[in-house]
């Protein structure tokens, strides 16, 4: 065998040993993604459905995420008295806040912002911009940084014992997409629950129908559809996911254990 073949068939013996050595070094050295303890409480504060008799609706949305050592706001509604009401009737002291989200600069969204900083002046806001892509915000809490073309919006993503809850704000970007984004940030996790607005209002039972079956195909255990979402969207993901369906609106706590 001339020398210059075997010299070349050593090259790449030695190539291949090298790229293998790093790939497993690497693979290796990838730290896990902490997760967010046991016992996470998300309560609905801002909704145009209901699900609390005692409470305002409005168009907009907002949710506080209870984990044991942090309050997490996101979004907050259209307005300040709305929100800020309902939140003193299911007793939550925004005082006790300690950092907010916010998905998008749509004032359905936004509107109820100033009194949550008239009550915690210098509460710390994330809002899209403040993020260049995926990050974690705190142990099991991370953002899919801003996501979509003309409307760029963030989502939130818990990472727990059951596996990703997904919060949306509106899903402007598409909520395939963020499902998916969620998806590529955590490639080994299932997806538990997906709560918040879809985006979905006036979409055909075809799109949807295809929207479902994408849900299914990705693993999504459990949706909690409101605000922007739809009725029609609201019965379709009822009729597909049964007891996994939860009914959300403003007063509607979800207990994840």
């Amino acid at each position: 065998m001339p020398k210059i073949v075997i010299f070349a068939l050593i090259i790449l013996i030695l190539g291949l040993s090298v790229y293998f050595f790093l790939k497993e070094k690497t693979q290796a050295e990838l730290p896990e993604k902490p997760m967010a303890k046991e016992n996470i409480l998300i309560t609905t504060c801002y909704d145009n459905y209901l699900a609390d008799s005692r409470l305002k609706n409005g168009w907009g949305f907002s949710a506080l995420i209870k984990l044991e050592e942090q309050n997490i706001l996101f979004d907050t509604g259209a307005d300040s008295s709305t929100l800020l009401s309902n939140m003193e009737k299911l007793e939550i002291n925004p005082k006790e806040i300690d950092f907010v989200i916010i998905s998008h600069l749509h004032e359905d969204h936004t509107g109820g912002l100033p009194g949550i900083l008239e009550i915690k002046p210098g509460l710390k806001v994330y809002k899209p911009e403040s993020f260049s892509g995926p990050d974690q915000i705190i142990n099991g809490v991370w953002t899919t940084g801003p996501l979509g073309t003309w409307i760029k919006e963030q989502s939130l993503i818990l990472n727990t014992k059951k596996g990703l809850i997904i919060i949306t704000g509106c899903a402007h970007p598409g909520i395939v997409n963020i499902v998916k984004k969620a998806k590529e940030m955590f490639p080994k996790e299932n997806i538990h629950l997906v709560l918040g607005g879809f985006h979905l209002s006036g979409a055909s039972d075809s799109e949807l129908r295809s929207i479902i079956s994408d849900f299914k195909k990705l693993g999504v255990q459990r949706v909690a559809p409101c605000h922007c979402s739809g009725d029609r969207t609201k019965e379709l993901f009822k009729e597909e996911y049964q007891e996994d369906f939860i009914e959300n609106g403003v007063g509607k706590i979800i207990n994840i254990e």
